[in-house]
């Protein structure tokens, strides 16, 4: 069993590090600022190390109070948010979901009513994945993940694969600079779609671009966003060319209002895939919800594959051998009109 130091000593100091005053510190856990110094200097005397600089009317972290403090903080987050759900019974059904934004609004969301109504006595909440989560450290029941998919530690359920193209508006491929090959991305503008999440393995004009050979152009340049809406908006008012996942412009590659200008993927693997961890599975709302989740992802997948079966090709664009402006057809759910 690991050996922890006193769970007073660590509520102490994180509360002085947060506010870097033991009087606030003792405030908010209703001691005195003595007791909280006690504390502290309990807590170096057991590390073999000092966490605060000791100012006239201040403090500061040192390295080590510096290097400890944010996994406490979110180790004591993790804590209140299993005590709460504890003190409340009507918690225990609720089934927390973190999200990419794009899949929640345009996949998740549409569907989720299904689960609803065969579990009416499940609260689902669905939150947008604003940073990398993580199941234990968040308190979240299932968090949707889009990257390469390495996640050791946590039960994964992969639900589909995603290839991401260049898009842009098809206004693009005619004009005075029209855009027919890779090498006229130098004139025009890379519209960039960062991570929300920061995830360092997302895709990027970088990676793009030195895989099919193209030179002379500034991988960085153009316009950042982190919403896949404010992307969405600057590639179909014909601002650019931004690199998107198929999930995410499925429907307007259907409708024409956006098409690749070139048939070259990103050159890596992508997919969306379900985490919880090994308690969490064994959870019945879980257990429902990552059950229905998989038969949704293979049912998605076998309806996108017969549109693409009967696509008829589009005919390819002029300088351009053998690449053609992909359109991907609508995806028709059982029991819709066409």
């Amino acid at each position: 069993m690991r050996r922890l130091p006193p769970l007073n000593a660590l509520k102490a100091f994180e509360a002085a590090g947060r506010h870097l005053s033991f009087t606030r510190a003792a405030d908010e856990l209703h001691v005195t600022p003595a007791a909280i110094s006690h504390q502290v200097k309990a807590l170096e005397s057991d590390l073999g190390a000092k966490l605060f600089r000791r100012m006239n009317r201040s403090l500061q972290l040192t390295d080590a109070g510096q290097a400890c403090l944010p996994g406490l903080r979110d180790g004591f987050d993790s804590i209140a948010v299993a005590v709460d759900r504890i003190r409340s019974k009507t918690d225990w059904n609720i089934l927390t979901i973190s999200a990419p934004a794009a899949f929640g609004a345009r996949w998740l969301v549409p569907r989720i009513v299904d689960f609803r109504t065969a579990h009416p006595n499940i609260q689902v909440r669905i939150d947008p994945a604003i940073r990398l989560m993580d199941p234990v450290r968040d308190g979240i029941d299932v968090v949707i993940e889009f990257s390469q998919g390495d996640y050791p530690g946590r039960q994964v359920q992969h639900l589909f694969d995603q290839a991401v193209y260049p898009v842009c508006s098809p206004r693009l491929l005619s004009g005075e600079r029209p855009l027919r090959s890779p090498a006229d991305l130098r004139e025009h503008t890379l519209i960039h779609f960062d991570s929300p999440a920061g995830d360092p393995g997302w895709p990027n004009w970088q990676s793009w671009l030195r895989a099919n050979s193209v030179a002379e152009i500034d991988p960085n340049r153009g316009p950042h966003f982190t919403s896949p809406n404010f992307t969405m908006q600057a590639i179909l008012a014909g601002h650019g060319v931004a690199l998107m996942a198929e999930l995410v412009v499925e429907n307007e590659l259907a409708a024409g209002t956006l098409v690749r200008p070139f048939e070259l993927p990103y050159p890596a693997s992508f997919s969306y895939s379900a985490l919880t961890t090994s308690a969490g599975s064994s959870n019945e709302p879980v257990g429902l919800f990552c059950d229905w989740l998989a038969r949704e992802a293979a049912r998605y997948v076998r309806e996108r594959e017969a549109r693409i079966h009967e696509e008829r090709p589009t005919p390819p664009v002029t300088g351009v051998t053998g690449d053609s402006p992909g359109r991907l057809p609508p995806i028709q759910r059982s029991g819709e009109a066409a």
